[in-house]
């Protein structure tokens, strides 16, 4: 559908169209900040709580503070992104020379001293994760916030999203499978140091992936140097009065949420509930998963993007929550089935937020992709907090054996109360998330005739843009 609309106004201006070599470098950027954010998600809650023996609440407060940082520092830096003039532009510049400083704030997370108070425990937890996360937060913003702006296809930001998504996968697994193997395991009370350089390693990888990215995708001038930035005031009334935007930033919170337990609960799941190596887990997630992302496109083709979206939220929902009542060896094949419907947050929700900003340019006259982005973390950027919260929270009440409390060794034979909670938070509570996120998009209006009649109208603007920059030069 959205093809057709844009073969049929190429008289008027015509989508922007990418070649294969900057989709495939586009996706670069992915795999660095996937292999980093994966890692972080996997590993901070049991590394901390397992290995460090920080206490149950402490991290919950930690995660709590912490999702506060997160609620400021998103829309602060969105706007920030909208309003840069530079001659590199509004986006590069913070991709480029941020990165160094998240590898460092991202290494630093995992070199707490393992025989200090709690008190200093808490401390480092809390300032580390905080400065990783503001470093993180403004490298994937603009580079979430790019993907609109190069070109107006749904078709085109589809293949990049696409390849930023199996380039993400592939560094999503590197944060479960290196962690795994330098980690200590159940029955073991093996030396962190191992860990802490392979964090070393993946912080320095991370950064330069990031860079080789922003030394070949170029921004598009006409938006910086043909727009004027909005006050504080019409920001805020035009992104505030969005209905597209809230509707589906309501079902991202879901997404965000689910993404963040599974993340965090896989070591659990793995070790004490399935107790088999984490690779074969993992197989059974991610090879659906990715088999699933280049599929995303002949289902968005023929049913829109919104209604794909749905469709998929619905089957990783209902793998997800079978895992709670399913015997134990039909877990994986549960597992399978929800990496298959997380294809579709995986690719195409970035895709949703595009034709979100569309709309708001028609609005606003101004493309304000970081203010979106932002926002949106406003709102969904506390879910990876709340599930950091969860975790240790839901664990402790179901009475889950520490190594702290195992004197220094890890406890494989967790009583089936703490099993059952592991179950909760891999399966039950983020199948329901995606299920409430499937039914939250039906109020999503950008569909059919209304779709289309804005990307005509969007490529129309975009001509006036291009011809007043062109003047300008």
């Amino acid at each position: 559908m959205e093809d057709t609309v844009a073969t049929e106004t190429k008289s008027i201006a015509g989508p922007v169209r990418l070649n294969l070599g900057y989709k495939v470098i586009w996706g670069v950027a992915g795999l660095g900040t996937a292999l980093i954010s994966g890692t972080f998600g996997a590993l901070l809650t049991i590394f901390y709580q397992d290995y460090i023996g920080l206490e149950a609440g402490l991290i919950a407060l930690a995660m709590g503070i912490y999702a506060v940082w997160n609620a400021i520092n998103d829309p602060l830096f969105g706007i920030i992104s909208d309003n840069t003039r530079s001659r590199h532009g509004r986006r590069i510049p913070y991709m480029r020379y941020f990165a160094p400083f998240l590898a460092l704030s991202f290494i630093l997370v995992w070199f707490v001293p393992p025989q200090a108070g709690q008190g200093v425990k808490f401390w480092w937890m809390l300032i580390t994760i905080c400065l990783y996360d503001g470093c993180y937060t403004m490298i994937g913003l603009v580079y979430s916030a790019l993907l609109p702006e190069v070109t107006e296809s749904d078709s085109e930001r589809n293949d990049l999203q696409i390849s930023s998504s199996l380039f993400g996968l592939l560094g999503m697994l590197g944060g479960f499978l290196i962690p795994d193997f330098v980690r200590p395991k159940a029955g073991t009370s093996a030396s962190l140091v191992p860990l802490q350089a392979a964090m070393v390693a993946i912080g320095i990888l991370a950064a330069l992936l990031i860079i080789i990215t922003t030394l070949k995708v170029k921004e598009r001038p006409e938006f910086q140097h043909t727009e004027a930035p909005l006050n504080l005031k019409d920001m805020l009334r035009y992104t505030f009065t969005s209905r597209s935007f809230i509707v589906l930033a309501l079902a991202n919170f879901m997404s965000i949420l689910m993404q963040s337990l599974i993340l965090a609960g896989v070591f659990y799941l793995a070790d004490y509930v399935l107790k088999m190596g984490t690779i074969s887990v993992l197989v059974f997630l991610f090879v659906p998963l990715i088999l699933g992302v280049p599929v995303t496109t002949l289902i968005r083709r023929r049913l829109g993007v919104v209604r794909a979206q749905q469709i998929l939220l619905v089957v990783a929902g209902i793998g997800l929550v079978l895992i709670v009542v399913v015997p134990t060896p039909a877990i994986l094949f549960c597992l399978a089935l929800a990496g298959f419907g997380l294809s579709g947050p995986q690719t195409l929700t970035n895709v949703l937020f595009a034709q979100v900003a569309d709309e708001d340019e028609l609005r606003s006259g101004v493309r304000r992709e970081g203010a979106f982005f932002g926002t949106n973390a406003l709102i969904t950027k506390p879910a990876q907090s709340l599930a950091g919260s969860l975790i240790p929270l839901v664990l402790a009440a179901t009475h889950f054996v520490t190594r702290e409390a195992n004197g220094g060794q890890i406890f494989l034979n967790q009583p089936d109360s703490a099993i059952f909670g592991m179950k909760v938070l891999t399966g039950l509570i983020p199948g329901l998330a995606m299920l409430i996120g499937a039914l939250i998009l039906q109020a999503y209006p950008l569909r059919s005739r209304r779709l289309q009649k804005m990307q005509q109208d969007l490529l129309a603007l975009h001509a006036k843009k291009q011809d007043q920059y062109a003047k300008m030069k």
